[in-house]
């Protein structure tokens, strides 16, 4: 059965946009300005940063989420500067467009290059476990998309330590003072220690983390879990990503964050036909 969402959610505020509770649930298109990314197809160089993001938002995204170095697996580590130097041209291409941007960093440093443009939001796929960071986000007075973490990111492994890592940051929140923040329970093989038999469990308990009555980030797009299930790579695994979609929208997911915004979308317009206006 579908997830009805209570009354008792607290809603987070990007810009002008209203995630969870009643809304819609909202679609987070991904610009990477890393091209050691491990979907190579997801790569946008600095000159077509506007054009994506335009276009992103023509095809119904709500809000761009620019990162400018990849988290994934077995990839190629860069220096803060290099991140600094990518993430600062891309949110060039953007000042003063008007499109709502949040930011995916996991340095304080290049944070506070950030700050100096027309960002919205702050993505941490940490979960604030740096104090400094931390710190840097409360500042901002912006809202945040916060992962499951314990000490780094994807360190929590299965359901029970995922829960835990998330009433953690609620902690963290409260005795920070953000008050704006979105849960992302961090479906992904984040750390060695990670396996996908992990995600699938994730995902088929997705309305667990509904318990802390904040809207929850689906970040599934295009990852592992699926290219292991289907022995696909990540060009092949738009399929798969939307039904896996669907799964956690029916739990309960307020937030969509993708690589194929226009399917996406089609799938939430499909999916909010079916169950809402029945």
């Amino acid at each position: 059965m579908p997830f009805i969402e209570g009354e008792g959610m607290q809603q987070c505020r990007v810009n002008k946009l209203i995630i969870g509770g009643n809304e819609p649930p909202r679609v987070m298109g991904v610009i990477n300005c890393s091209p050691e990314s491990f979907y190579a197809n997801s790569y946008i160089p600095t000159e077509l940063v506007h054009k994506t993001a335009v276009e992103m938002i023509e095809q119904g995204a709500d809000l761009i989420d620019i990162g400018a170095r990849s988290t994934a697996p077995n990839t190629q580590a860069i220096c803060g500067s290099t991140e600094l130097s990518r993430i600062d041209a891309a949110l060039k291409e953007l000042d003063g467009s008007g499109i709502t941007v949040s930011v995916d960093t996991l340095n304080p440093w290049v944070l506070d290059a950030c700050l100096r443009h027309e960002i919205h939001a702050i993505n941490d796929i940490s979960g604030l476990t740096s104090e400094t960071y931390t710190r840097k986000v409360a500042e901002s007075k912006l809202p945040a998309f916060l992962m499951a973490s314990h000490t780094q990111p994807g360190d929590a492994v299965g359901l029970a330590a995922t829960t835990g890592a998330l009433a953690k940051i609620v902690e963290r929140c409260k005795a920070a003072g953000i008050a704006e923040y979105v849960l992302d329970p961090g479906i992904g093989i984040w750390t060695p220690f990670r396996s996908v038999e992990d995600d699938w469990t994730l995902c088929r308990h997705f309305a667990d983390f509904l318990q802390f009555n904040r809207p929850l980030l689906a970040a599934i797009s295009r990852k592992t879990f699926i290219g292991d299930l289907l022995n696909r790579f990540p060009e092949d695994r738009l399929a798969g990503s939307l039904a896996v979609t669907l799964m956690l929208l029916e739990r309960g997911a307020s937030v969509v964050r993708t690589h194929d915004v226009r399917e996406t979308v089609d799938t939430i317009r499909t999916y909010q036909r079916m169950v809402k206006q029945g």
